[in-house]
């Protein structure tokens, strides 16, 4: 897998998924709602470890800095 995230992506899922952990521990996302966040937040959190979107792939973007 060919990295296709910067640091700032990488940066904007970690603190979004953080956001969405926050609210649905208040309780203030719950039910199916919140179960659909919680999947979404892990999955940012996962690309952001490996560098890699599917979904840029697919469209071609691609926000790493070239070496």
């Amino acid at each position: 897998m060919k990295k296709n995230l910067g640091k700032a992506d990488k940066f904007i899922r970690v603190l979004l998924a953080l956001v969405i952990g926050f609210l649905y521990y208040k309780g203030i996302i719950s039910g199916v709602l919140g179960i659909v966040l919680i999947a979404l937040a892990l999955i940012f959190v996962l690309t952001s470890l490996v560098s890699f979107c599917p979904i840029y792939a697919l469209f071609g973007i691609n926000t790493c800095k070239k070496k």
